[in-house]
Parts: C-alpha cells; structure tokens; sequence
C-alpha cells in the first residue's frame, strides 16, 4: 500500500466504545482523557457509542437504549463537551451501515482472517460466532471513513484494526479511480495510563467484562467504593522499591503505581522517587485519596446526566445531526462512484 497522503481536507479525529456494560477507570485514562484533550487540538471531533458493533454478540436489547444514554453520559460526565464535539449513537447514522456493505465488497476475505481479534472474541468455537462478529473491523472501517476522519485515537490491541482501514480506503481509492477522496487515517497514539490492568490481577487489562466488580473501577463508583476497592488491590508483600528500574515482575505493584500516575499527570518515575520505599499499606490510602479526588466529579455528574433520560436523548439527537450532516454526502458521493442508482 502507497504511503503517499494526498487527501487535503479538514482534520478530524474519530473514536468510539461499545455501551456493553458501565464504563470504568481503565476507559477514563485510557481514552476519555485524551478525547477531552483532542477537542481542543482545532480537528472535528466525532465521539459515537457504537451500539452497532454491541450486537455482534449476544445482547439484551431491552436495556441497549440505556446502555447508549448511559455510556455517552460517561464521555460528558469526563469532559466530552456535546457542544465542541459531535456525541451520538453509531445506529443513528444510517451511513455507517451503508458504507460498510461497500467496504466488505471492496476488502479480501485474506485480510479478515488475518485480524486477531476475532479469534480472540470467537474463542474455540468460532463457526458458531456471528459474521458480524467477523467483520466488524469493516464496519470500523466505515465508522472512521464516514467522516472521513484524519486521525483515531487507538491502543496497542487497536492498530492492526486501523491499518485494515487505511488498506481499504487505498484499494477503494485504486478501484474507483478516486485518489485523495479518502484520508489514510493515522494513530493518534495515547500517553501514559493507556493500559489500566485489572485491580485483582496485573496481567489483565482492566475489564467491564470481567465477572468480579473488585478488578475495577466503576465512573459511577462513589468515593467509598474507589476507596474499598483500591484497599482490596492485589498487591505483594514488598515495599516500593527506590527507582523503577528495580521494580522487576511486580505488575500489580506496576499497575497501582501506573494509575497514580496516570490520576495525578506524572510519571511511575516521579511516583516511585515520592514513595519508593514506603509499603501499600501507606501508598494505597494516597492512592484512595486521589483517585476519589479526580474521580468523584465524574461520577457526580454521571448520575446527574442518566437520571435525565430526555436531556441525553436531546443530546444524542443532536449529536447524530452534526454526523449526519457530514456521513450523508459522502455516502453520496461513494454511492455515486460505485454506480449505484439513484
């Protein structure tokens, strides 16, 4: 694939989360921060609760609708301002959908089957997985291209989903003799807090999916709770060590150090010249302390915003005019190319 970039329009920026379950400490600093931060960086910023991809998997669609209000309830209640940066439901832009029937004709069954997600979320019994599940990195292709957004906020476990919608926006580009119609989107690679692990094993990435609430910190936690849950932490019976350098295989040690970090807008390296030495039976209180500190104002507001169902629906209502008013000509314009009628 070309790496020639000769797309020249305005700078957008994309992102998304799936409103499968409540939103936690982990989605906080590892997106939510910075999507705060990108609204300011003078791109569009285009947020969406991607309900779409929720039912590639077994889902109650009853409670869908609140899950929805509830996760963009999340993004404002971190920062997310509905009115610098378009908040809305991925199923109320018909022109995702429409652009990924597109996409899947335009991508090779080759570069699906080398995407290691699905195997992951498929597990052993993959012939059972819904094709939805299987091609949903089309659909985020879509989700991207739509806007024909410059630049995704991702993670590590997001990379290979973006490069796959850089390779069909190059292949749609080459087919319909179109060169420049769409951006090769790019990372925008986030910094420290990026990969939050779970409170009762440093191993794993902080999960809405995991079945013990006591791995996470909830945004709607109130300061009791985030206090409980930190003292109850998986940690080691040795101290914090002077230098990081010396912290050695201690990922739980790691992760609490990382969180405090991440909370407070420093480094491990600061963190660790403040406490090394120190047990966590005097660093998990500090820890309490600020997390409820940076933490409470979110969770406040949360509950402010989800007991208001109606003032969410205004502002997902609005949000999806804005992504409408920016998907629906150039679908048109794909619409055209490809030779569809009409």
């Amino acid at each position: 694939m070309t790496d020639i970039q000769t797309y020249s329009g305005p700078q957008r920026i994309l992102s998304g989360m799936q409103p499968t379950g409540g939103l936690h400490l982990g989605n906080y600093l590892g997106a939510l921060v910075n999507w705060v931060k990108l609204q300011e960086s003078g791109a569009e910023c285009f947020y969406c609760v991607v309900d779409m991809h929720a039912i590639t998997m077994p889902h109650a669609a009853a409670e869908l609708p609140d899950k929805v209000r509830g996760a963009a309830a999340a993004y404002i209640a971190s920062g997310v301002d509905p009115e610098k940066s378009a908040v809305f439901a991925q199923s109320a832009v018909p022109a995702h959908a429409e652009l990924a029937w597109i996409f899947q004709c335009v991508a090779r069954l080759g570069w699906l089957e080398r995407m290691t997600q699905f195997k992951d979320k498929a597990g052993k019994d993959k012939e059972r997985a819904s094709v939805g599940l299987f091609t949903y990195p089309v659909l985020q292709a879509a989700d991207i291209l739509v806007y024909k957004a410059t630049h995704v906020p991702v993670g590590e476990d997001q990379k290979q989903h973006l490069e796959l919608s850089r390779d069909i926006a190059a292949r749609f580009m080459r087919d319909y003799d179109c060169e420049g119609f769409f951006p090769l989107p790019d990372p925008y690679i986030q910094g420290a807090g990026t990969r939050i692990m779970s409170l009762k094993d440093g191993s794993k990435k902080m999960s809405k999916s995991d079945p013990s609430d006591l791995s996470r910190i909830n945004l709607s936690d109130d300061a009791d709770t985030i206090a409980r849950k930190i003292k109850k932490a998986k940690t080691d019976p040795e101290p914090l060590p002077g230098s990081l350098e010396d912290m050695g295989d201690r990922p739980e040690a790691l992760n609490l150090v990382g969180i405090y970090a991440a909370l407070e807008g420093s480094t491990a390296e600061k963190v660790i010249s403040e406490f090394g030495g120190q047990g966590f039976g005097a660093f998990k209180p500090k820890l309490a302390e600020l997390a409820v500190e940076r933490l409470s104002p979110v969770a406040n507001e949360y509950a402010r915003l989800i007991a208001d169902p109606a003032e969410m629906d205004r502002i997902l209502t609005k949000g999806a005019e804005r992504a409408r008013a920016i998907a629906d000509p150039v679908i048109k314009e794909v619409k055209a190319r490809v030779g569809f009628w009409g």
